[in-house]
């Protein structure tokens, strides 16, 4: 092992390579070129992305990270400026570059070429031939042709997506044309409502990897995929940046927080109902809602005809490197998740992780992944998805036991330290990436 500056490999359009410092690192032997595919890079919705990327640059490793589009609500961390600078954004590609490359892919890899499109035909049967999710694995296709070229310009050896729906399909694809492995981090809404060719995915790819056993018994029970190929990693958080505040017993007044986007599934209008009947029984409560998405405007519209405006505060999208503050803030996080009205559901909600680490005592739901990392009465409380009188009990009763407060909040930190640090998840992808290749 050597101590050198480490330089990711990159070319702009014209072919001309360019190189950008990361950071003065150990270099391994045995050193990697991994190409990172996600939705959005850096996104401040999935900050379990760029973060796992760092990670992996600290240890020594080349990413190449891709971008399937730009971000929407962009990540605005200083640690993210020489990332931000290397990331390609994939469907950013002119049209005719994306035909160029599919021609050169022909030309120096027919049978793969020709064996990735027999894929794309029998995946256009399955989904069916003129339905929406067809249009789009074509569309999808296009654009691998460029990914294959990409990672064969970049020598990358390995292709790791997150996320199992748009992702992973323009993956496959251009995979197998260069004839190298890819595998994938599932989360939630990509299985539970955008769940297509799930069981071909997973036999295609190196590993399979889903962020909880949960998600894992459901998809090999309800998608029938090989057991064998699907794996456990958590989504970890970096656990050595978030400090816990002090403990301290909850006393009135009351401060609830929730942090994360302003959709059907985080079950925020759940916790607004809560909030209305603690105030009711006479509870000094106060709310804030820091987050932003499509549900902003009703449910600022609820807690204007429930009378709330004086107790909940709308605090609008926070950047990253503000959440260890907005959430030491709080005296308890609450996240009631729920089934929205299209099967969506959360995975294992990262936030849930953070405030757990920095000492803030927890409650959400009883769904999906989270009674994983949430135990109830161990590590946090839970309720029942979509119950308001029950999340009012459930604050209430914490409130008015201290010995409880004490024990969930130290186990909680503990916890999160040992099984969801950001850390101990990157060194088992370590272990998967270096068995894939």
């Amino acid at each position: 092992m050597s101590l050198r500056l480490n330089l990711i490999n990159s070319k702009n359009r014209c072919g001309t390579p360019v190189k950008y410092p990361v950071k003065a690192v150990l270099i391994k032997d045995d050193d990697l070129k991994i190409a990172y595919l996600a939705p959005e890079i850096p996104a401040l919705s999935a900050t379990f992305v760029y973060n796992e990327i760092l990670a992996l640059l600290e240890l020594g490793y080349q990413v190449l990270p891709i971008s399937v589009l730009k971000p929407l609500h962009e990540a605005s961390d200083p640690q993210l400026a020489e990332l931000k600078r290397q990331v390609v954004q994939l469907y950013a590609t002119p049209k005719l570059s994306a035909l160029a490359s599919h021609a050169l892919m022909l030309c120096k890899h027919p049978a793969r070429y020709l064996s990735s499109f027999g894929w794309l035909m029998r995946d256009l049967r399955a989904v069916g031939v003129g339905t929406r999710t067809s249009f789009g694995l074509v569309y999808r296709f296009f654009f691998a042709g460029h990914l294959a070229r990409l990672i064969e310009r970049n020598q990358v050896q390995h292709l790791h997506v997150h996320f199992a729906h748009v992702p992973t399909d323009i993956a496959m694809y251009a995979a197998h044309i260069v004839g190298i492995g890819f595998s994938v981090t599932a989360h939630a809404n990509d299985i539970f409502e955008r769940g297509w060719l799930l069981p071909e995915k997973v036999a295609r790819s190196v590993f399979f990897a889903t962020i909880s056993e949960f998600n894992k018994r459901y998809l090999i029970e309800k998608k029938q995929v090989k057991p064998e190929k699907v794996t456990v990693v958590r989504c970890g958080v970096e656990t050595r940046h978030l400090t816990p505040k002090p403990f301290g017993y909850l006393t009135f007044p009351l401060t609830i927080g929730v942090l994360g986007r302003l959709v059907e599934k985080k079950g925020i209008d759940t916790l607004i109902d809560a909030v209305a009947l603690l105030v009711e029984q006479g509870v000094a409560v106060d709310l804030k809602i820091a987050g932003s998405g499509p549900l902003q405007d009703s449910l600022m519209q609820k807690v204007e005809a429930l009378q709330l405006d004086d107790r909940v505060a709308f605090l609008g999208a926070l950047p990253y490197s503000e959440m260890p503050r907005f959430l030491t803030s709080l005296d308890l996080f609450v996240l009631p998740c729920k089934k929205d009205s299209h099967g969506d559901m959360d995975g294992i909600p990262v936030v849930l992780m953070e405030a757990m680490r920095l000492g803030v005592p927890v409650i959400s739901s009883v769904i999906s992944g989270i009674p994983e990392l949430v135990v109830d009465h161990v590590t946090g409380l839970l309720t029942q998805p979509d119950d308001a009188s029950e999340l009012a009990r459930v604050i209430l009763n914490l409130c008015g036991n201290r010995e409880l407060q004490e024990q969930i909040t130290h186990k909680a930190a503990m916890k999160v330290e040992q099984e969801f640090s950001l850390q101990a998840n990157v060194q088992r992808l370590e272990h998967l990436f270096k068995s894939a290749i």
